[in-house]
């Protein structure tokens, strides 16, 4: 399943989707988000469930505050289980007693798009198809990929429409942009060593010189700790599931996919440096 991401700007847009304090009564209702905290376990942040009374935008956004801090991917699927039952409440029909208003729309778009998703004028969310960019619209793509990395969101692993999980995707750009190669390496630990090398990064094959940098030891780590991920991917399921090995455990899956996003915001980060954006 490929859940929405969440961050703060997200939770503030997605807050005022459901705001109608200043207008008519609008749904989604109070009771529709509450079965929505409800199924998403995140009634520790609902401040209505704590004896307070508050609106919808002051609600959801508090909720999703809390999950972005104690249960991120159950905070995502809190937004993509809102923004289904905003749509089908006709939310993003300008002709509907329950339009959100062109600002809000306008808002959230801007912030998915920035987190590599496409909101519809239907209001269906996409993740956004990454074989169709390239250069520095590519990177931040990737980047987007790389921020739900590190907070451990397993789908983020897979790049949707590339075939490649994430390394392998930010390997391939990499060695696009700084080598023009359209064709990298099939072995992921010879595309990886290429694209460390075209960024003057270390990688084991380079032997340790005294007095060296502590960087260059750190370099040769995250190289290793992505080639040890590696062996972990179920190389059937990429693309189409479950991205690991069934041996691997939920907690080595959220560990393996925060260090991959560590290593993608290296190789990207550099990209960027040497490419002066």
């Amino acid at each position: 399943m490929n859940l929405p991401p969440l961050n703060d700007a997200i939770a503030f847009a997605l807050a005022n989707v459901v705001d109608d304090a200043q207008k008519d009564r609008r749904d989604p209702s109070h009771s529709d988000i509450e079965f929505c905290i409800t199924r998403w376990r995140l009634t520790a942040g609902d401040p209505n469930s704590q004896g307070q009374t508050v609106g919808k935008l002051k609600r959801v956004r508090s909720v999703l505050g809390w999950a972005i801090e104690h249960s991120y991917e159950d905070g995502c699927g809190f937004v993509s289980q809102l923004l289904a039952m905003v749509r089908t409440h006709g939310g993003f029909r300008p002709d509907s007693p329950n339009y959100v208003g062109q600002d809000a729309v306008v808002s959230l778009r801007e912030v998915m798009a920035s987190e590599g998703f496409s909101l519809t004028s239907e209001g269906e969310l996409r993740p956004a198809a990454l074989d169709a960019l390239e250069g520095t619209e590519l990177t931040d793509a990737l980047g987007a990929y790389v921020r739900r990395a590190q907070k451990g969101a397993e789908d983020a692993a897979l790049v949707v429409g590339t075939g490649k999980d994430l390394l392998e995707a930010i390997a391939a750009h990499v060695l696009r942009e700084c080598w023009n190669t359209a064709n990298p390496p099939h072995n992921f630990p010879a595309a990886l060593g290429q694209a460390f090398v075209a960024l003057d990064l270390k990688t084991p094959a380079d032997t340790a010189a005294s007095g060296e940098p502590p960087q260059h030891r750190l370099q040769r780590a995250l190289y290793d700790a992505a080639c040890a991920i590696n062996t972990l991917r179920n190389k059937q399921g990429t693309g189409h599931g479950h991205p690991w090995l069934p041996t691997v455990t939920a907690e080595e899956a959220r560990h393996a996919t925060q260090v991959m996003g560590v290593v993608g915001e290296l190789l990207l980060r550099t990209l960027r440096k040497k490419k002066g954006q």
